[in-house]
């Protein structure tokens, strides 16, 4: 079989998952082209070469800009990936979860159907991900450090989440079930990734600290290894601190900044969403993580049915407050809850009086803000803030804009810290598509 693997959004990351099933697809024999949308232009002589087309949409933007393409070839079609099952209705068949098995499957048979596959709770080990035919790292995210650039490559530890946020995708499909990745094929992919340019990697594990033990060992090989190599991973609040005890010797080993779900600085909302912490354990996070030398990177969902213009402006307040301005991606100020089919939190009691219909092109429910004037806001929020990140303005500035826009009150800023580490691909996979985004895959 000729078969297109078709990546349309990985956070700036080479797309380890066409990497992945192209190593396994080429092993059985067959043909494999690999196409990085957000990289590379959308190749119509490859759809046509092509006996099967599959799409990775392993989060909301890379689905959003995968059914504009899905609907415009002729071959048989697959979406595999977290968000697989909401591309039902423009793919043949939808494999969520553990995809591994049943695309391959799916190329060598043709099944047809949606399915959620969660594979086995233990990994064993898998081919080496083929990234030779995928752009070089050099064309994706890099680490900003200063005034250093580095070479960024991503891996996975582990799949699926032990906790079940209410607002989050994951649980929607593994429902609070971890699979942890083969230790070996791990490390020889980050071998393979040094080899190809990597000094700093990116573990994108929905939690890195899932299994703990598992992620410590796989650290302390990839550091004896490549003792030059850094790396970043994301760990919620609540393990932050309850795995207080690990930081001093991941610092040591290379954890540059940990990327964590504050998502709000209103308790009432964190329980809403199921957080498992309070505004003052993240402000405690972030002393704790800073006390080893580690930056903290915050994700925010400003925007959820409860908001407040006052509780926009304590968010904003508490950026400023613990010098976080510099560590926080302006998208985050700009983030709209997301409600895919099977979310955790359409059950929910404070739900129901907002909740609407479903929104085929949004890939998601509606719903109503109980101010709604809030809507117009986050709006004009996200306008502000993707002009504002392609004139390429100082953080400091797009903050103050936000907050001005915000109706929050000006703050001094000389003092803050704006150099902290961070990655040159600033979206996020719960955000909206850009406007650009969605204008390439409509040309194509």
């Amino acid at each position: 079989m000729r078969v297109l693997l078709v990546s349309t959004y990985e956070l700036g990351h080479q797309p380890v998952n066409l990497a992945r099933p192209a190593a396994q697809l080429r092993e059985r024999g067959h043909e494999v082209r690999q196409l990085d949308t957000s990289i590379d232009p959308w190749q119509v002589e490859w759809a046509e070469w092509a006996d099967r087309i599959a799409f990775s949409v392993p989060m909301h933007t890379a689905a959003r800009l995968a059914r504009e393409l899905a609907t415009t070839v002729g071959a048989p079609t697959c979406c595999y990936g977290l968000y697989a099952h909401l591309c039902a209705d423009v793919a043949d068949r939808t494999i969520g979860g553990e995809y591994d098995v049943e695309l391959v499957e799916w190329v060598e048979g043709g099944v047809t159907g949606s399915t959620i596959d969660l594979g086995r709770p233990t990994a064993s080990a898998t081919p080496l991900p083929d990234r030779a035919s995928l752009p070089p790292l050099e064309r994706y995210t890099h680490l900003v450090d200063g005034t250093e650039l580095r070479v960024v490559g991503s891996v996975e530890t582990t799949r699926g989440c032990a906790h079940t946020c209410r607002h989050c995708p994951v649980p929607v499909v593994y429902g609070g079930r971890v699979r942890v990745q083969d230790e070996r094929s791990v490390l020889a992919d980050v071998d393979q990734l040094v080899v190809g340019g990597a000094t700093h990697l990116t573990f994108g594990d929905p939690d890195f600290l899932n299994a703990p033990e598992h992620a410590r060992r796989i650290v302390r090989a990839m550091h004896a290894a490549h003792p030059t190599v850094t790396f970043d991973c994301t760990v919620k609040v609540e393990h932050v601190l309850r795995h207080r005890d690990l930081w001093p010797e991941l610092a040591a080993q290379g954890c540059v900044f940990v990327v964590s779900a504050f998502e709000s600085v209103d308790d009432a909302t964190l329980e809403r969403l199921d957080k498992g912490h309070t505004t003052a354990e993240a402000a405690e996070a972030v002393e704790l993580l800073r006390a080893h030398g580690i930056d903290v990177r915050p994700s925010f969902l400003p925007f959820t049915p409860w908001t407040t213009r006052e509780q926009l402006t304590d968010l904003l307040d508490f950026v400023h407050a613990h010098d976080l301005v510099g560590s926080v991606d302006p998208v985050q100020y700009t983030i709209r809850l997301l409600l895919p089919e099977g979310s955790l939190l359409l059950d929910h009691p404070e739900m129901a009086e907002h909740l609407g219909g479903w929104d085929a092109d949004r890939l998601g429910y509606s719903w109503a803000p109980a101010d709604p004037e809030m809507d117009e806001l986050q709006l004009t929020l996200a306008a502000l803030v993707e002009a504002s990140l392609a004139r390429d303005d100082a953080i400091t500035e797009t903050y103050r804009l936000v907050r001005a826009a915000a109706g929050a009150l000006p703050v001094d800023l000389t003092g803050v810290t704006t150099d902290r580490p961070r990655l040159s691909e600033s979206w996020f996979c719960c955000a909206e598509p850009t406007t650009a985004q969605l204008g390439a895959v409509s040309a194509s």
